[in-house]
């Protein structure tokens, strides 16, 4: 691969996001940490911010999958799956989006662009027009959907439609559940101990994703609510575990989650298949079509009653 390359700097810049995407892709903790302490070096790149934000969401499903309580009902073969589902599609994530915020941070601070380097890290031909785009226009918005567009055409194939998870994961009962009664949310809390965001539904079409993300980011940087939204990330090192969210809103359980790294191990991976989702004749401008959201919705009364809904039936299927 690098016999294309002459620049010594540039074969030297490969390497260097090669580490550092390893080191920090290691489990669901220091990849949030990575994308909020980037988002605080750029903060123009407000997808950043919000793949910290979903990431924090993934932790606590994970270490729910350990608890008693809402997933009690689950067998232990399920919890595995289900946990193995959020981290394979979130190393997919990262393993993509990292490489590219890099390179975009070092083409910034070195005044040139190295964008024609994301070939190396296979990153979508979609990725490297919209990331050519942006650094000529600077949109942040158009490069924010963007974002949002490319990391969930990386979970598809791989994860989505993998007859593994296709099979065990979307095919089970506990996921026809969450569905139908649109259990599965997407929450941002703030230091108030109010939890705002959006139910998950239709997970399994890319398109249903891609507008759950638009509405996410939406919220998230609403001039309203950006402040709050902030001020929780800041104060509140993420564990992977409900008690970040939990702490702020008394009272507190006697029986607290523990962090993520007391719970499970760190998952190896591989990465099976490098072949470019995009391909040409997509409508992709209707992606990037804006959506209505409305204002923001404190959920927390309505996220506690479903919770207890999926516990009721998962036991009665137990």
């Amino acid at each position: 691969m690098f016999e294309h390359i002459v620049s010594i700097e540039e074969r030297e810049l490969i390497a260097y996001i090669q580490k550092e995407t390893e080191i920090y892709n290691c489990d669901n903790i220091s990849r949030t940490k990575a994308y909020e302490a980037y988002y605080k070096r750029n903060d123009e790149i407000k997808w950043s911010f919000l793949a910290g934000m979903v990431s924090r969401n993934a932790g606590w499903n994970m270490t729910d999958l350990t608890q008693g309580g809402v997933l009690d009902g689950l067998h232990k073969e399920e919890r595995t799956r289900l946990f193995l589902t959020y981290e394979r599609a979130n190393w997919l994530i990262f393993l993509d989006a990292y490489p590219q915020l890099l390179l975009y941070e070092v083409s910034k601070k070195r005044g040139k662009s190295f964008v024609h380097l994301l070939p190396f890290f296979h990153v979508s031909v979609f990725m490297k027009r919209e990331w050519e785009r942006y650094m000529e226009s600077g949109d942040t918005a158009r490069i924010c959907v963007a974002l949002i567009i490319n990391e969930q055409h990386i979970i598809q194939k791989p994860v989505i439609d993998h007859p593994y998870f296709s099979k065990e994961v979307f095919q089970s009962f506990h996921f026809h559940v969450q569905e139908w009664l649109r259990i599965s949310y997407v929450v941002f809390p703030t230091l108030r101990g109010e939890l705002y965001g959006f139910a998950v539904k239709g997970f399994k079409e890319v398109s249903e994703r891609i507008r759950l993300g638009k509405k996410l980011v939406a919220l998230l940087f609403h001039c309203e609510m950006y402040p709050l939204f902030i001020a929780f990330a800041s104060r509140t090192p993420p564990t992977g575990s409900r008690m970040d969210y939990e702490q702020y809103s008394p009272p507190m359980k006697k029986e607290q989650a523990l962090p993520l790294h007391l719970v499970y191990p760190m998952i190896s991976h591989t990465r099976s298949c490098t072949v470019d989702w995009y391909q040409d004749g997509l409508d992709e401008e209707n992606w990037f079509e804006e959506i209505e959201i409305g204002d923001g919705l404190n959920i927390r009364g309505a996220f506690s009653r479903k919770q207890q809904l999926v516990h009721i039936l998962t036991n009665l299927q137990g």
